[in-house]
């Protein structure tokens, strides 16, 4: 459909026999709707009256256990808290063990053998050489041809707005602006003093996760009555550890509590609550609440709970219950917080405890905008609608999986994992270890903390989960990791 915006000349729009041309452009737009209604197909040009505004916001490595809602006593997360008991909490939602493939995987709805982004940077960041099997190359930018939230929500009529941490490929066409995005600023590294893409100017002893929000409350108020779509990616809590002076004084004499003792990384999830805070009160004000639906997550495990393990990497927090942290394939590197607010829909006080992925964001932002996914596009989520409406719904889905076919190393020739892949389901946790096949079940209903290894004596459901989980490997093209240590 033709605008009278398509109409640009240098930079600004023609006046040259303006209304001529609109009349023209306005009788041509008739023809184009008659048509689309004809055929059959409804326009995408307007969100519809009834699709909410949406607000993602994703933190970065932000354990499981890292929020009061989620059980911390040492960290303070009273706004957070509160968008919970306004909302539901997902207790088993699941990322992949580092940051790069989780945000593959949610913004294009598809596994990372789909995608081939299974970790961050090349192969060669760890020395696979010194073990058995040769990983499978990584993908560092998402790859033009996949769909992109971004895509899906602009197609279905709403502004939409990318505020944070991209790590999907920072250049020219792999730019959030290029990725149906209307406004898009990247930042990550650091947070005092950080660099901006495009760069932008900002007052000096600036912290990111204030800034971002500045950004996010300004587009909420400028695109107030129309739909939009917003995500803020947060660089925090990632190291290096930095907070506000002020955001750390409270907890510098405060006790430490289920290992959680670090006053900095406390101040960080500080300024994580403060920002959740300013939007949900944005939204407020300008009575859009109703209207919008507020989804808050991270995109990995906490970094911690290796010592437990015999790995020799910092333990900034802690994930206990759960087992290990950041980097693994156990539940302390992959199941992260979920929580979405959407009041009259999403009933406030409640909880899900069926397993979820990222993948499954857009096609639950794509069933609930009323979006079209091209019928040539494979996606592998399934829509958590259903669950946000009724926690107890009925929902099918066999499983949840995890594909991770290379090494993520730590210090003095420890690994935070292997080359190994997992399946999920309600009750079990089947993982297959690529180097020497060794396999570990774990009944998560009852032993979230993965402390007994009960394949022994379930062979059964061993074998069950095995097949099913090859089966998806062969169904996805999912490649394994080679034998040797040679360079290709």
């Amino acid at each position: 459909m033709w605008t009278w915006s398509d109409w640009n000349v240098e930079g600004r729009r023609s006046t040259f026999l303006g209304p001529w041309l609109a009349l023209c452009l306005a009788m041509a737009n008739v023809c184009f709707l008659a048509e689309a209604r004809l055929a059959g197909d409804e326009p995408q040009g307007r969100a519809s009256q009834q699709a909410p505004n949406v607000v993602l916001i994703v933190a970065d490595d932000l354990g499981w256990t890292d929020l009061g809602c989620q059980g911390s006593l040492f960290y303070e997360t009273p706004r957070i808290d509160r968008m919970a008991e306004q909302g539901m909490r997902f207790e088993r939602f699941y990322a992949c063990p580092n940051c790069q493939p989780t945000r593959a995987a949610l913004m294009s709805g598809q596994y990372g053998p789909r995608t081939g982004v299974y970790t961050v940077g090349s192969i060669d960041r760890f020395n696979w050489r010194s073990r058995p099997l040769r990983p499978v190359d990584n993908v560092q930018q998402l790859p033009l041809e996949k769909l992109t939230l971004g895509q899906l929500m602009q197609q279905a009529g709403y502004a939409t707005g990318y505020f944070g941490k991209w790590h999907l490929g920072q250049q020219g066409p792999y730019h959030p602006s290029q990725r149906g995005f209307d406004e898009a600023i990247t930042s990550m590294g650091r947070h005092f003093d950080f660099a901006t893409q495009p760069r932008v100017e900002y007052p000096s002893g600036t912290y990111l996760a204030d800034w971002l929000t500045d950004r996010a409350v300004d587009f909420i108020q400028r695109h107030k009555e129309e739909r939009f779509f917003l995500i803020v990616a947060h660089f925090a809590v990632h190291t290096p550890l930095q907070a506000r002076p002020d955001d750390v004084e409270p907890f510098r004499k405060k006790m430490p509590s289920g290992g959680h003792r670090n006053p900095v990384y406390a101040g960080m999830i500080a300024s994580l609550d403060r920002s959740v805070g300013r939007i949900l009160d944005k939204l407020d004000e300008l009575n859009l609440s109703e209207k919008t639906a507020v989804i808050f997550t991270s995109d990995n495990g906490g970094v911690g709970g290796y010592r437990r393990e015999g790995i020799d990497a910092q333990d900034i927090t802690d994930n206990s219950p759960l087992r290990c942290g950041k980097g693994s394939l156990y539940e302390g590197g992959i199941r992260v917080p979920f929580i979405v607010r959407w009041p009259g829909v999403v009933p406030a006080r409640t909880s899900c405890a069926v397993p979820a992925i990222h993948v499954d964001l857009l096609p639950t932002l794509a069933e609930l905008s009323g979006a079209k996914v091209p019928a040539d596009y494979t996606l592998d989520g399934t829509s958590l609608l259903p669950l946000w409406k009724n926690p107890n719904a009925r929902w099918s889905r066999p499983a949840v999986f995890q594909h991770f076919p290379g090494y993520l190393g730590a210090n003095n020739d420890t690994w935070r994992t292997t080359p190994a892949g997992a399946i999920i389901t309600q009750e079990w946790k089947l993982i297959e270890f690529f180097e020497d096949g060794r396999l570990e079940l774990y009944r998560l209903t009852t032993d979230p903390g993965e402390t007994t290894n009960l394949a022994g004596e379930h062979p059964q459901q061993v074998q069950k989960m095995l097949e099913q989980l090859r089966e998806w490997r062969t169904k996805i093209g999912a490649p394994m990791p080679t034998r040797g240590t040679a360079s290709p």
